[in-house]
């Protein structure tokens, strides 16, 4: 039976780690998988429960965090160059960045046949300066080399990681979009729908727009905050805006707020008579999405944007910027409207339509729908995944 050592930069609610659980579990018992995680940021919401209803158990590495700590990076290196001697795995797959870094490194210097790295998004783009973006490719590009094989989750991502910024010949990369069960988007959405919207205390005529993701600069909750100023003063519809998360911008984009003049709510301070809603993360996301109209996003750069996918699975619209693998997850004019990122005035326009025209809500969410169930189901990432693993073992 081949052993896989997979390693995760940190157990937060997000696609790899569904990803790495789906794939810990239903691989067995054709593959034996260690899972070894590193830990997540504070401002995260845990990730736990997926692991726990899949019983599995992760082996934590509490020196390797998501920013770069030299001399915790090292601690951390040492500590999975020791798992892999006592492990000895046929593969170490990694899944984002650190985990990338720090877990290939460990594999190369232990010799396993099989080095397989995920990019689960990538920070070539909006994330930082120049220098430090020349950096990373540099790094990359020597971790690729020493990698049996590389994953991209889209078919954009795999252009970019190959052709614009050559991390390795586009022939090393395999495509292997993620997987999710997806059921439980389909399933009383009746009544979760009708439980959400006696939560926030909404009329039956409000049309409740949501964004769901981290608070971090790279997802531009400020652009979402100047369109709905712009939905307030120019649409004679009730409509409620819904920020869904939390993060290390959560009182940056609570302050700009406040400058735009839009009254927010609070879990700490409910107001129902708001236009906005800040709920922090919420675990059950079904019901989230059930209770919406329209979903939003506004990111800057993606990989593939889970939110997207839950979202069309519950029969969501979707307004988004143009970004990263998002078109590979929507198509434009059928299951969502997309704009050039920043363009403001396109995604005040796209939700002004959408507010007025319940029946077009109602087509577009049905299209979505019947998109992401067969190409997004977790059968077809293990699927791919075996296939993928025998062949790098066989050759």
């Amino acid at each position: 039976m081949p052993k896989v050592l997979r390693i995760i930069n940190r157990l937060n609610l997000g696609g790899p780690t569904f990803n790495a659980a789906y794939l810990t579990h239903y691989l067995a018992p054709e593959f034996e998988t260690k899972l070894v995680a590193g830990m997540k940021d504070e401002s995260e919401a845990s990730s736990q429960f997926i692991l726990d209803n899949l019983g599995i158990t992760a082996e934590r590495v509490p020196e390797m965090h998501r920013e770069v700590d030299i001399r915790n990076d090292l601690k951390a290196y040492r500590k999975i160059r020791s798992i892999i001697r006592t492990f000895k795995p046929d593969i170490v797959h990694t899944h984002a960045a650190k985990a990338g870094a720090v877990g290939r490194l460990a594999a190369i210097s232990g010799k396993v046949p099989v080095i397989l790295h995920t990019f689960h998004g990538h920070v070539f783009h909006s994330y930082f300066s120049p220098v430090k973006t020349r950096l990373f490719l540099a790094i990359e590009r020597y971790l690729a080399r020493k990698s049996s094989g590389i994953i991209a989750i889209s078919q954009k991502q795999k252009e970019e990681l190959g052709q614009q910024f050559r991390i390795c010949p586009p022939e090393k990369i395999h495509l292997v979009p993620l997987g999710f069960d997806l059921a439980k988007f389909t399933q009383q959405t009746e009544l979760k729908r009708k439980s959400f919207r006696e939560r926030y205390q909404m009329a039956e005529d409000t049309v409740a727009i949501g964004i769901i993701g981290r608070l971090v600069p790279i997802k531009n909750h400020r652009m979402f905050l100047n369109v709905l100023k712009n939905l307030i003063g120019h649409t004679n519809s009730n409509i409620k805006a819904f920020i869904v998360g939390d993060g290390e911008d959560n009182l940056s984009v609570k302050a700009y707020a406040r400058t735009l003049g839009i009254r927010y709510s609070t879990p700490e301070d409910p107001d129902h008579n708001a236009h906005l809603v800040f709920t922090s993360w919420i675990t059950e996301i079904d019901e989230v999405n059930a209770g919406m109209d329209i979903i939003v996003l506004t990111s800057l750069n993606e990989g593939t944007p889970v939110s997207l996918i839950e979202a069309q699975a519950a029969g969501k619209p979707i307004v988004s910027t143009d970004v990263g693998g998002v078109r590979d997850v929507v198509q434009h004019g059928d299951s969502a409207f997309l704009t050039e990122s920043k363009d403001e005035k396109a995604m005040t326009k796209y939700l002004e339509t959408l507010i007025r025209d319940e029946k077009l809500r109602q087509k577009m969410g049905s299209k979505g729908r019947e998109l992401v169930l067969e190409k997004y189901h977790y059968q077809r990432l293990v699927s791919d995944m075996r296939s993928l693993y025998k062949h790098l073992l066989e050759n």
